[in-house]
């Protein structure tokens, strides 16, 4: 297949103002572009006759993007409009994502005043290749399951100081 790269990460959200006001405003995002699409190619490519999109793509503003620009592609449907699927976590297809912060504790104080709902606190990583971090879940507006990570410390090669 001759993988080189990934393009983006999309959740489809019931409401794009307010999922691009949480991904810029709590998570600290950068949106980068916005379209609508109500077009054949679209409607070809989500196979629904007559589809309409609203979308908008995100980055981190300190990471280095790929040839995309963005990060994360968020979509409303216009038409058609659908339920909202259910999102826990322990069934087939859902799916998450997980930022990296620098300071877990804080990152959580301060997302838990802006009224975000938490899975958990940040929990020790006591286990595994992130032993030594912290690391907790929680939900978007469309409850859709995000994550914040505290990476552990790089340990230091012997002879190091």
């Amino acid at each position: 297949m001759g993988l080189i790269a990934y393009w983006h990460f999309s959740f489809t959200v019931a409401d794009l103002e307010r999922s691009i006001d949480f991904y810029t405003r709590v998570i600290g995002m950068e949106l980068v572009h916005r379209q609508e699409q109500a077009n054949e190619y679209t409607s070809r490519l989500v196979a629904y006759e007559n589809a309409h999109l609203k979308v908008a793509q995100l980055a981190i503003p300190a990471m280095e993007q790929q040839r995309s620009g963005h990060l994360l592609e968020l979509v409303e449907y216009v038409h058609p409009r659908c339920d909202p699927t259910d999102t826990a976590t322990c069934r087939p297809g859902s799916a998450h994502l997980a930022f990296q912060v620098d300071d877990i504790h804080a990152a959580y104080e301060r997302m838990v005043g802006l009224g975000v709902r938490f899975k958990s606190p940040p929990n020790a990583i006591t286990a595994g290749r992130n032993k030594g971090g912290f690391t907790c879940y929680f939900l978007d507006p469309d409850d859709i399951t995000l994550e914040i990570i505290q990476a552990p410390a790089i340990p230091l090669a012997a002879g190091e100081v």
